[in-house]
């Protein structure tokens, strides 16, 4: 087999791909013996027509066309090992010659995955900053803390504040007409919370229980019932009851009531010492980010198009199935978010192109450090996946394999590895 190879675009390659006239014989000899098989000739049982027969039947083309299939994918794929090219997108195909008794000769046109130009990987110099956990920041958890284990009480004879929870009545008009949906009995709505329409909630704010109140709004011009949309609205509102967060006191018992402690030392000692786990595996994690974001930021290359858009599907359908998982169609979620399929994949389109570079300059760190993947990486990795998902370690095993998803697997164990690569060879301070 004869293969040329013509970049025409920086990550655009044209094969020219010619293969002998042996394997074109060979490849119209398994062509026959298939189409003669589904092709009913009167006068001949299925398979036993000559092929000369066979041609008059189906026509010549038809024959030469189903040996090509036989013949392209392997001849397209030894081409791409013998040019070591690594395409990301399915090839343009052109025959040039497909005859009996020659040569077939085939044009594919590929994009191939960009040269990537390395910067500085080794011997970076990056401070890892750990957030200090003060007292203000240990007090607020404490506060936090009070604040999820407080009691709703009625605040007797006082007027609505902002963060009291009104217990309301309402019935909302539009030119003097009430509207469908627009009335309710005994809501809770939380002053400050926004979930009510822009400037209903601060209307409330000094009526007391038993008093009622004229709200007057206007919808926003995307508010989502479209008959309502940019319309002024007057809500007859009638306070129930004004409620409050009632705090525990900070004090033994409060420790006892929430924690396994004894005594409101122990529990903030327990705390602090939780915020600084948090602040060091934050810190960690910007760090490594950090890490790997400089050395990309380094590196030159030339993404071609069709790899971050291949990226932005991944990530859309990603984005259906935890949608799904949580009982909603994507379709919905589109609706809800006022967006469309071309919104949503413009708003995915730098950190995908993020993520294709990070993973272009992962794998060339892969390549030129030589890095390999161990049994050991590969159980490590199945047993993290079986953590995060709650399954147990035989089960995903079970699952990648039988699944073809092993390659995927090793080369994100690969990536994952190269990323450390970076992290260890950073300059200490």
């Amino acid at each position: 087999m004869k293969t040329t190879a013509e970049r025409i675009e920086k990550n655009k390659v044209v094969l020219q791909i010619e293969v002998p006239q042996e394997e074109v014989a060979k490849a119209l000899d398994k062509a026959y013996h298939k189409l003669a098989n589904k092709v009913n000739i009167p006068g001949f049982r299925k398979g036993k027509a000559p092929r000369k027969v066979l041609e008059m039947r189906i026509g010549k083309e038809a024959l030469l066309d189903e040996a090509f299939e036989f013949m392209a994918p392997a001849a397209y794929s030894k081409a791409l090992d013998e040019q070591k090219l690594e395409p990301v997108s399915r090839p343009e195909i052109e025959v040039v010659a497909l005859e009996e008794g020659k040569p077939m000769v085939f044009k594919a046109t590929v994009i191939t995955k960009p040269e990537v130009k390395m910067g500085q990987y080794k011997g970076l110099k990056i401070e890892k900053k750990v957030d200090e956990v003060t007292e203000e920041k240990l007090n607020e958890e404490l506060e936090s803390l009070r604040s999820r284990h407080a009691k709703m009480v009625v605040a007797e004879g006082a007027a609505v504040q902002d963060g009291d929870f009104a217990i309301i009545d309402f019935e909302g008009f539009v030119d003097g007409v009430a509207f469908e949906g627009g009335a309710g009995k005994s809501y809770p709505l939380q002053i400050g919370s926004g979930s009510f329409i822009p400037g209903f909630e601060e209307q409330i704010i000094g009526v007391k229980a038993g008093e009622e109140c004229d709200v007057k709004v206007t919808f926003p011009q995307e508010y989502h019932a479209a008959d309502l949309a940019g319309k002024e609205a007057v809500f007859k509102v009638k306070v129930q009851d004004v409620k409050r967060k009632e705090l525990p006191a900070l004090d033994d018992d409060f420790a006892k009531d929430v924690s396994e402690f004894g005594t409101v030392e122990e529990l903030k000692a327990d705390l602090k010492n939780k915020l600084e786990k948090a602040a060091e595996e934050k810190a960690e994690r910007e760090f490594h980010n950090e890490a790997v974001k400089q050395v990309v930021e380094g590196a030159e290359m030339d993404v071609p198009s069709v790899m971050v858009e291949s990226r932005i599907d991944n990530m859309i359908n990603d984005m259906a199935i935890n949608l799904e998982n949580r009982g909603m169609k994507l379709d919905q979620y589109l609706a809800y978010t006022k967006t469309d399929m071309s919104g949503l994949r413009e708003n995915y389109r730098e950190a995908a192109l993020i993520n294709v570079k990070t993973d272009l300059v992962l794998e060339e760190i892969v390549k030129a450090e030589e890095l390999k993947v161990t049994p050991e990486d590969i159980q490590t990795e199945i047993s993290s996946m079986a953590a995060a998902y709650g399954t147990p370690v035989e089960e995903i095993e079970k699952i990648v394999r039988e699944q073809g998803h092993m390659g995927a697997l090793l080369e994100s164990v690969l990536r994952k590895k190269a990323a450390q690569f970076i992290i260890d060879n950073i300059e200490k301070a």
